[in-house]
């Protein structure tokens, strides 16, 4: 039985109150399902429009050359992407790429017609998100993905964001005591906070801002160590995996930010500390109704023996800051100054590289290239003396 030739063009309202017009027209059979396809055409502001659209298609299908547009807006390509994308990295890092396209790229481009994006779209977004955010550089990059994908799967044909002028962030000019105000502890800072900490009744905090401040390991590669990972004979920790957050806000077991697994010495005093700490753990989660002597049992867990929160550093951290009147720094603070102590120390660029498990040495350099005010100091003195004037 031959198909109706006559398609309805519907009109609808917007939420606004404005008219707009939509049709579907039958546009054939699936050779892969049997199944018969139809396509939907909305958003046209006259009849008129609808009409010449609708007319336009009908010729593509009787001459064979129409191609149903599967997706036609950033948000569908989106959608298509993330699915793939969700297959290719770590959960930790697939819900952070999602909230940055929640918070900052679906609301900007989601409507957008795919095909309809052009430099200048694309720019403006580009200088919008400079204005107000300083990873702009990261934000573009992922929405440029998006239309790499578009170009794969055949709806456009290049990609606008590669042609965007990347706008220059003014640097400001930094005063002295911001740089002394760092995210860091010189030694004398370091050695006050370990003491003061010391102090409390909280030894596992103790152990494990000990721990971080001098191995430079991540919050969550510490929060994710077994005690066979603890090798006391020879004063070793082996650094194989991470806890980070996952889907529904639940901790869960990854590898490394670098995905390397990497062995560190550790000094006698830290190791006598864990060990200490392993004691300790056994009494007092025996308490607790949990055997501590099994080969999984993580070094730093909480009252029921699974993962810490890794908040729950900051609040231990902050608590004995506002205390003692100590200077603020965050728990990633501590792996910021292991490395600058290690600098002041004489431990070579590759030798922190490899402690802290950077992928590239670049990344030591720009990341941590800050000394102590020590050290700044010490420079000066070094020039008066070899000038002797």
């Amino acid at each position: 039985m031959a198909k109706k030739n006559s398609t309805p063009i519907e009109c609808y309202e917007l939420a606004s109150g404005e008219k707009r017009y939509m049709f579907k027209i039958y546009i054939g059979v699936d050779p892969l399902t049997g199944k018969e396809k139809r396509t939907t055409r909305r958003g046209f502001k006259t009849k008129k429009e609808a009409e010449l659209a609708l007319a336009r298609i009908k010729l593509e299908i009787s001459k064979g050359t129409f191609r149903k547009t599967q997706a036609e807006t950033y948000q569908e390509i989106y959608d298509l992407w993330i699915k793939q994308y969700e297959k290719t990295v770590e959960e930790s890092t697939f819900m952070k790429t999602t909230g940055i396209f929640r918070n900052h790229i679906l609301p900007a481009l989601g409507p957008y017609k795919i095909e309809k994006m052009n430099i200048d779209v694309c720019q403006r977004h580009v200088d919008e998100w400079s204005a107000k955010l300083k990873k702009f550089r990261m934000v573009k990059a992922y929405a440029a993905k998006v239309m790499d994908f578009a170009i794969k799967r055949g709806y456009i044909q290049t990609n606008p964001f590669s042609l965007v002028d990347m706008p220059k962030v003014k640097k400001t000019i930094i005063e002295s005591d911001d740089e002394i105000n760092g995210n860091f502890y010189n030694r004398e800072q370091l050695i006050e906070f370990l003491s003061s900490l010391k102090k409390e009744n909280n030894f596992k905090a103790y152990a494990l801002f000990r721990l971080l401040s001098f191995s430079g390991m991540r919050k969550g590669e510490a929060l994710a160590l077994k005690w066979t990972d603890l090798n006391f004979k020879e004063n070793e920790i082996k650094i194989n995996k991470a806890i980070s957050r996952g889907k529904n806000n639940q901790l869960y077991l990854k590898s490394t930010k670098t995905g390397i697994v990497r062995t560190i010495k550790m000094d006698e005093q830290t190791m006598q500390i864990l060990k200490q700490w392993k004691k300790q753990q056994q009494e007092d989660y025996l308490i607790l109704g949990f055997n501590t002597l099994n080969k999984d049992q993580l070094v730093f867990s909480n009252e029921r023996n699974e993962y810490l929160q890794p908040t729950k550093t900051r609040k231990w951290l902050v608590q004995v800051q506002k205390k003692y009147n100590l200077k603020p720094i965050t728990t990633h603070g501590l792996r910021h100054t292991h490395c600058s102590l290690l600098f002041e120390a004489g431990a070579s660029i590759k030798e922190v590289q490899d402690r802290l498990g950077h992928s590239d040495v670049k990344t030591t350099m720009d990341i941590y290239t800050h000394v102590t005010q020590k050290a700044k100091a010490e420079a000066i003195q070094k020039f008066e003396s070899y000038l002797n004037i």
